[in-house]
């Protein structure tokens, strides 16, 4: 019983003080997350029209569309039509995301307004390792999936970067990061075109 209250008398000021500061950083992120969400946001809009430059404004997709993850969970697919100043659509947009080497990774893919070309992609969040993985941010490797077809895409470890095709060459000694972001496309990519066609918001091949 000693032994007990003397524990006691040694830590409640840690205990106290642990449970004051933890308290503090829930109310800091409760009174942050809006403008937390707001700048989210505005990130994401910057991102998405450096992929579709035409467009002047963005309007979510009313449809439901849902993506199987890999780990066989579902979730609703974040789709946006991109539009020009004269109304008319040049493109279309989704939020994709997946596990990478050090953690979640998370991207905006746009693809032409007939889902048949990849527009390209910008990294919305990614934790990957400086120097390595975080590389799947530099142009050189972005580059690869611009005007490639909007299908499933490969990773291969050698091969020319500039050729615009479903091969995509992967970052030298970031291998897990570049099959990441390809793993991440294609889970996205195929199964949004797919429902899409099904519900006859695109055309398919050839019509």
């Amino acid at each position: 019983m000693s032994k007990l209250k003397y524990f006691v008398q040694q830590s409640w000021l840690l205990l106290v003080s642990s449970f004051f500061f933890g308290l503090l950083i829930a109310v800091t992120n409760a009174a942050l997350s809006g403008r937390i969400e707001q700048n989210r946001v505005a990130k994401l809009n910057t991102l998405t029209k450096a992929l579709l430059p035409e467009a002047e404004r963005f309007q979510p997709l009313d449809a439901d569309i849902e993506v199987q993850l890999p780990d066989g969970s579902k979730e609703k697919a974040t789709i946006f039509q991109a539009f020009s100043g004269d109304n008319q659509r040049v493109g279309w947009s989704f939020n994709a995301h997946g596990t990478g080497f050090v953690g979640p990774i998370e991207l905006v893919v746009a693809v032409d307004k007939d889902f048949q070309k990849l527009m390209g992609f910008n990294v919305l969040a990614s934790s990957e390792t400086p120097g390595f993985g975080d590389q799947i941010k530099a142009d050189y490797y972005r580059r690869q999936f611009i005007n490639a077809p909007a299908d499933k895409l490969m990773l291969v470890k050698t091969g020319s970067a500039a050729a615009v095709d479903s091969q995509i060459v992967a970052i030298t000694g970031a291998t897990v990061s570049s099959q990441a972001v390809v793993n991440i496309v294609n889970t996205f990519l195929t199964q949004i075109k797919n429902q899409m066609q099904e519900k006859g918001l695109i055309g398919n091949v050839g019509q």
